[in-house]
């Protein structure tokens, strides 16, 4: 299943930034069709200032009011095009950035149980916040305003060409050297984004476990390890950004430079064919505004050019799968197991050590059995292998005559309920996080809150399933998490349920009350984990397997 996971990541390559904006080239066109009119317009509100001053040169009052009056008109339309073009930027930059958020999101509930939990949650985070921020900035915004730099001198080209040849060419010349000069730093760029992307990944996971571990900190009076570690995750943050940034910097700063010698040469040329007559007075303002626009488009788009050179590495991380992977493999399920589970001669090694060896054992259909034995002997993992979250074990583990590793997490699933040592809860309501979104009946609800103890939680609760639990259930008390957590692996109603130490937090009452409602509950398969069993309560169990 590994080799398998490593073959679709391979035919599901990762993307780059033109995946995105080919996908969503609609709204991508409106922002562009907004620059490239505003740019025409800009240029135009050049062309009409040369005529607008030579006006003034020809001591021509009424040419000089009439192209002025254009003018200002056209400067109106370029404002308020302007809020226009920004609303389609921000929307077609919104609608990417959530397409990519929703890719990671594939992309993690396509990997195994192994591969997810080889990441801690922070760099995952980081892609879904850190990761798009550097995207929106380093990707999508370079890329409009290098289109709008790109037509600006485009037609700043066309305009001067207009006026003279020559023009043209000193354009051409500016061209070649603006453009051929970035890409000496491109390897640099891109390897500086690299080195950012990893080190603010590494920083935000520190971030989140020193807010994770607040507590305990606190407790052991170690706030100032708290504010240290922070700084140092923060300073981890902002470094290779720093580093990324005053780089760009002195590259840009290099190329205007080189921009201003471009530019002067320009407005010297445009001097001289005033002064011989060739072309217009008033294009000295124009003109010289022309030149200006073309030698800082060049130096803007070579700019923009090395920003999208460093975003590369974001996009490395990001792999499409085929549409509908995750339906499609809910959507396969297998038969209602008819007889069992069978075990034999199972091993399992962490890091190649022997965690199971040899176990064998077969659990029949509606069987209630529990697993003991002392911490580390491997009854936790060999739920994980009935569960499918292990694959890499030896020896077999069948649900009737099908092999556990043939078969996909999400088709076991179908079959089998969880309940960890570790509940989790999400900041919703009781009843959410028991249905967890799934349609079932009032009475349906209420049994699972019955067969898990719950229900006098709910009356002593003012609103009942409706109590929103907190942030993983800081609301509820260890005890209350636990019931609820029983309650949604009943009300799904698998066949098989597991249960990994369900009832630890309970105290002895309810733990009882609960085990004897899972116990009693007829074609249930119940396979338990405990540490301790007393004489009594092993009567209770089909088989007792101690590990």
């Amino acid at each position: 299943m590994r080799k398998m996971e490593q073959i679709n990541r391979k035919l599901n390559k990762s993307v780059n930034m033109f995946y995105y904006l080919k996908r969503y080239w609609k709204e991508n066109t409106f922002v562009i069709l907004c620059l490239t009119i505003l740019c025409g317009l800009q240029v135009g509100a050049n062309m009409l200032m040369m005529q607008s001053f030579q006006g003034i040169i020809d001591q021509n009052m009424y040419r000089f009011v009439f192209w002025t009056l254009i003018l200002v008109g056209v400067w109106f339309l370029i404002y308020g095009l302007t809020g226009v073009e920004t609303f389609f930027r921000c929307r077609a930059i919104r609608i990417m950035n959530n397409a990519i958020r929703q890719d990671i999101a594939k992309d993690i509930i396509e990997k195994s149980y192994r591969s997810f939990h080889e990441q801690c949650v922070g760099e995952y985070l980081s892609q879904f916040t850190n990761d798009i921020s550097q995207i929106e900035n380093l990707a999508w915004n370079p890329f409009f305003d290098c289109i709008r730099s790109a037509v600006t001198v485009v037609l700043s080209v066309f305009a001067l060409l207009s006026l003279h040849w020559s023009l043209l060419a000193a354009s051409i010349l500016t061209t070649v050297i603006m453009l051929s000069v970035p890409k000496l730093f491109y390897q640099k760029m891109e390897h500086l984004g690299a080195a950012c992307a990893q080190k603010q990944s590494v920083a935000v996971s520190q971030l989140k476990e020193q807010l994770t571990g607040y507590d305990v900190l606190r407790f052991f009076n170690q706030t100032q390890q708290f504010i240290r570690n922070t700084e140092q995750a923060s300073e981890s943050i902002e470094t290779p950004k720093f580093q990324l940034a005053y780089i760009k910097g002195f590259v840009s700063a290099g190329m205007g430079c080189i921009n201003i010698v471009c530019q002067m040469l320009h407005v010297t040329l445009i001097g001289v064919l005033s002064v011989q007559g060739i072309i217009l007075q008033g294009a000295l303002t124009g003109g010289g505004n022309l030149c200006g626009n073309l030698s800082s488009g060049l130096g803007n788009m070579t700019q923009d050019i090395l920003s999208m050179s460093s975003v590369k590495p974001y996009f490395k991380k990001i792999f499409i799968h085929t549409d509908n992977d995750c339906e499609a493999k809910a959507e396969i399920q297998m038969e209602v197991m008819r007889n069992g589970i069978t075990m034999n001669h199972v091993e399992f090694c962490y890091n190649k050590k022997t965690v199971i060896k040899g176990f064998s054992a077969y659990f029949e259909k509606g069987g209630k059995y529990a697993l003991t034995g002392p911490s580390g002997s491997g009854k936790s993992t060999l739920l994980k292998l009935m569960l499918g979250c292990l694959p890499e074990y030896t020896g077999s583990i069948r649900l009737d005559n099908r092999e556990i590793r043939d078969c996909s997490p999400e088709q076991l699933w179908h079959q089998i309920s969880y309940i960890g040592q570790d509940v989790f809860l999400f900041n919703t309501t009781i009843l959410n996080n028991i249905s967890l979104g799934g349609e079932f009946a009032k009475e349906q609800i209420w049994k699972a809150v019955q067969d898990s103890a719950l229900e006098d939680d709910l009356l002593s609760l003012p609103d009942g399933l409706d109590t929103i639990v907190g942030e993983n259930g800081s609301n509820l008390s260890g005890g209350q998490k636990q019931r609820v957590a029983i309650a949604r692996a009943l009300v799904h109603n698998r066949s098989v349920l597991l249960v990994d130490e369900g009832t630890s937090a309970l105290d002895e009452e309810n733990a009882d009350k609960i085990e004897k409602n899972m116990l009693s509950k007829a074609g249930l398969t119940l396979i338990l984990v405990s540490h301790h069993l007393s004489a009594e309560q092993k009567k209770r169990f089909t088989e007792v397997f101690t590990l």
